[in-house]
């Protein structure tokens, strides 16, 4: 099969396109025939070399994968060849303390397809039967490929770990992002007040069809004084962070007291500082979010399939232009997701 694979650690031009053994299937298994896999953030950050991944090399990326079975291994029940699905990015053992809790994203052996094992950036993709939901005829390969993870990560950023609340108000950064956009639709859909930023004017308008009351142009003007501004100096209840070092201490100073922050990536660096007498004369809560659990992806893609909410599709490439599709992501010019398509 056709694939993207790297050997080494790198840059993008690490990425080669070449032809690799076609997966071979166990117990319980499944052959997805890929129909669009979207790019992420972390596959650059696995390609780049990240200390939490033990990448075994040559290595295929992608997270977010739709298709259709190809065929079925040895023990698999309840999935017929030809069913279009999608393949959940989050991989759980289902059998620890946390899994059988309902909370699998805790869970000790918790890896992300394209990261802990090889992904969608090829025409077939392995996974266990288990991690395998099938979509309507409904929902286009296309949309289906560009929600699971950024939409899971925002709704558990928000909704679980936040508890966002009608009436409540919220800063997201970085509209252009998939999660960004995500996040904006789902406190929008929660009834919140929403202020998001933005790195081009473009990206703002945007942001406003996604249902952001105001958008800042992060590039124009300091975003905490316009936060204080918009909220009459009282400060948002929620900071939705994933930019890191650039954004990181005026989102701390947006804040109203009793605020929380809550972060899932650090796009331009981890090391951020913190002034300690904000969190405690404030009583702010910091807390990190990582993907999140089985239960609550079934519900964001009951609520895409309703089309409450709307993947952004930014553009879509073939499978062979991955470079070219993961440069777009690092230059930032992508509004939404970015898609490659065997």
């Amino acid at each position: 099969m056709k694939a993207i694979i790297f050997r080494e650690q790198g840059g993008p031009e690490k990425l080669e396109y070449r032809d690799v053994p076609e997966p071979k299937l166990g117990i319980g298994e499944v052959l997805v025939r890929v129909k669009a896999c979207s790019i992420n953030h972390l596959d650059i950050w696995v390609r780049q070399g990240i200390p939490a991944y033990k990448t075994k090399l040559p290595h295929i990326s992608g997270c977010d994968v739709s298709g259709d079975i190809f065929s079925l291994g040895e023990g698999v029940t309840g999935l017929e060849r030809g069913m279009r699905v999608i393949v959940v990015p989050g991989l759980s053992c289902f059998q620890c303390e946390y899994c059988l809790s309902g909370n699998d994203n805790l869970c000790q052996e918790y890896k992300i397809l394209g990261a802990g094992t090889d992904g969608g950036y090829a025409e077939f993709v392995k996974a266990r039967a288990i991690d395998i939901i099938p979509i309507s005829n409904e929902l286009s390969f296309e949309v289906a490929a560009a929600f699971p993870l950024t939409f899971l990560t925002a709704w558990h950023m928000l909704m679980t770990r936040c508890h966002l609340q009608a009436g409540q108000s919220v800063l997201i950064h970085a509209a252009g992002s998939g999660v960004g956009s995500a996040a904006i639709q789902m406190a929008h859909l929660a009834g919140a007040f929403v202020i998001a930023t933005a790195g081009t004017d473009e990206k703002c308008e945007k942001a406003k069809t996604l249902g952001a009351d105001h958008t800042i142009h992060y590039e124009k003007e300091d975003f905490s004084k316009r936060v204080r501004t918009l909220t009459q100096g009282r400060g948002v209840d929620v900071v939705f962070e994933h930019v890191g070092l650039q954004t990181w201490a005026k989102s701390v100073q947006s804040l109203a007291k009793n605020g929380k922050l809550v972060t899932c990536g650090a796009t331009t660096g981890n090391d951020v500082p913190l002034d300690l007498r904000y969190v405690f004369s404030r009583q702010l809560s910091l807390l990190g979010s990582m993907m999140g659990c089985r239960r609550e992806l079934l519900t964001v893609l009951n609520l895409v399939s309703a089309k409450k909410l709307k993947p952004v599709v930014d553009q879509i490439f073939p499978l062979s232009e991955a470079r070219a599709a993961q440069e777009r992501m690092l230059e930032r010019k992508n509004m939404g997701k970015i898609l490659l398509v065997p």
